[in-house]
């Protein structure tokens, strides 16, 4: 063994070393920035980098905005009929409290949600809805003083929605009074969905209405996706569960969003 591969190799047992401890802080922590790698390791921003580009490369973690995290999408989003039977209370009260906010004859844009469905569900008032979802659809289809729009295309099996490529053009001739949007889960710049199809609808609407109206459980807060679909300033109003943890509520406040904490 030559000087050179012996010194190779020695890095190679170094950064392992590196990895481990890294993954051991994502065990407990759940994520890590690129700045808390460096110190706690005291190591430079180019050794951080090859660190994290060799977790990511060997699926143990994945990128966030300044960081990584545990690769919680390994075990992918629940399909959308399983996520039904999930926080039923919750998602129903979320719905519940958003089905107020449509006015008569307003024109609005729902979002294909669990959440949403349950906003379908509790509406009563006369209006004018568009929509992807298949199940809003269905749901909506027994009420008829609400005229519904179902934006048509292929549609997307697991997730029960309808995608075009050209739905931006469609859209795009639209202004809504509200739109009403779920959520997969959050990071520290934004709102973040599992299909890159779906993220790209919900950036179009969310700048196609008069007021925006996300509707989303305590949980999604402890989420990782993969599709950043807009940032919290896109949000005007934010209907939940339970107070955001500290660091989302100081984002959410500093994009004067309005937050309503839904209660039994």
């Amino acid at each position: 063994m030559t000087y050179n591969d012996f010194k190779k190799k020695m890095i190679d047992i170094y950064q392992e070393e590196r990895l481990l401890m890294i993954l051991e802080y994502l065990k407990d922590q759940n994520k890590i920035s690129n700045q808390e790698i460096c110190n706690m390791l005291n190591i430079s921003r180019d050794t951080a980098r090859r660190d994290i580009i060799k977790l990511v490369e060997e699926g143990t973690a994945i990128r966030t905005h300044g960081g990584i995290a545990l690769p919680h999408l390994k075990d992918e989003i629940k399909a959308y009929k399983e996520r039904l039977h999930t926080s039923t209370k919750e998602k129903y009260l979320i719905g519940k409290a958003g089905s107020t906010y449509i006015q008569e004859d307003e024109l609005c844009f729902l979002d294909v949600s669990t959440t949403v469905k349950c906003l379908c569900e509790a509406l009563e008032v006369p209006s004018t809805l568009y929509t992807h979802s298949l199940d809003n659809a269905e749901v909506l289809s027994n009420k008829k003083n609400i005229k519904v729009h179902l934006i048509g295309g292929a549609l997307n099996f697991e997730n029960r929605f309808f995608y075009d490529p050209d739905i931006a053009i469609k859209l795009n001739n639209i202004y809504f009074d509200k739109v009403f949007l779920g959520a997969t889960g959050f990071l520290e710049d934004g709102v973040y969905f599992a299909n890159r199809e779906d993220a790209y609808i919900k950036k179009i609407v969310a700048k196609r209405s008069k007021q925006v109206i996300l509707l989303a459980d305590y949980e999604k807060f402890n989420h990782t996706s993969r599709y950043k679909g807009f940032s919290f300033s896109s949000i005007d109003t934010l209907i939940t569960d339970k107070e955001p943890p500290p660091i989302f509520l100081e984002k959410l406040e500093k994009s004067d969003v309005e937050i309503e904490i839904v209660k039994e």
